[in-house]
């Protein structure tokens, strides 16, 4: 079991194969209209946090109701009583899905908070618990069962109660072609319609604002600003990742469906995703060099890729029409 770019994607990868279902990570991560964008910025973060999909766990509630999985979430304020829901699905032979902080896992190359990660369990021993990450992480990997412990009790933004699932597959699954259109219609009108200023093609704009008070947001551009930019592109937290992942997705989707309006969508997110990683490369030597010129240039290249993308979810809201 090799991980894939996403940890949620990955995670329900592992869940549907289990249940004899293969889907790429790109049509998993479209069926869920993970696709988004917000700016946030607050007193209690360090540091402003780019979003380039929806909330976590939302692409596993969408794409189960979406095929028509059995999705059983199960969550407890008992760290007993989450072991024993885990251990009883493993020992079924069903691997289950975790949401927990990342900070705690041992493998874990970047220790940074974060608590909507989500991981792919399917075995234990006395000492360890057997994952699947993403391909990043290591793929399959190990860590103690004390750290997944701490990692699925910790508190925070994002975290959920020691929260996990499982999925099942029903006998008669719906046909791809007839879920596709809503999923990518769902997407769109979310993207082109937010409710607040700091989400979707809104949200990029504000950001290509923001951007260029980046060197007078932190003490440590040198640090602050490279790391913005390695988790907008490495990790897809408002980068390119997410932009290649929906691309990909479009692709499969021209192959199955004979639209222009989609194959106009899958071209332009092929173009924003060029564009997002070279905001990556600008953000990054701001940072390095704090010749605020680079943010000034990087706020310019989101403004055209809000373009881009609204552009680019305005065909795709035309599809089926």
């Amino acid at each position: 079991m090799s991980g894939d770019e996403h940890c949620e994607t990955t995670t329900l990868g592992v869940l549907l194969r289990d249940q004899g279902l293969e889907l790429s990570e790109p049509m998993i991560f479209g069926l869920g209209s993970a696709l988004s964008f917000i700016y946030w910025d607050s007193k209690q973060l360090d540091f402003p946090f780019l979003g380039g999909r929806i909330k976590p766990f939302e692409l596993t509630r969408n794409v189960a109701g979406r095929l028509g999985l059995e999705l059983v979430v199960r969550e407890t304020a008992s760290p007993r009583k989450a072991w024993e829901n885990v251990a009883a699905s493993i020992d079924d032979g069903q691997p289950v899905g975790l949401q927990l902080d990342s900070y705690y896992l041992e493998y874990f190359s970047s220790k940074v908070h974060f608590g909507g990660h989500v991981v792919a369990m399917y075995g234990y021993d006395e000492h360890s618990a057997h994952l699947v990450d993403t391909r990043r992480q290591g793929g399959e990997v190990t860590t103690s069962l004390t750290s997944l412990a701490e990692a699925r009790a910790a508190r925070g933004p994002m975290t959920a109660r020691h929260r996990s699932f499982t999925l099942t597959v029903p006998r008669r699954m719906p046909q791809l072609p007839d879920r596709i259109v809503p999923a990518i219609a769902a997407c769109a009108d979310a993207f082109l319609h937010p409710p607040i200023a700091n989400v979707g093609h809104r949200g990029i704009e504000k950001a290509g604002k923001l951007v260029r008070t980046w060197l007078q947001r932190t003490d440590t551009p040198e640090r602050d600003l490279p790391q913005a930019a390695l988790l907008m592109e490495k990790a897809g937290t408002g980068g390119a990742l997410f932009r290649n992942i929906y691309r990909d997705f479009l692709g499969e989707c021209t192959e199955i469906l004979d639209d222009n309006d989609l194959r106009t969508g899958h071209r332009l997110y092929a173009d924003a995703a060029s564009v997002w990683t070279e905001v990556a490369a600008l953000i990054t030597r701001a940072g390095e060099s704090k010749d605020p010129q680079y943010l000034v240039n990087a706020g310019a290249a989101l403004h055209d890729v809000a373009q881009i993308e609204r552009d680019a979810m305005q065909a795709l809201s035309r599809i089926g029409a």
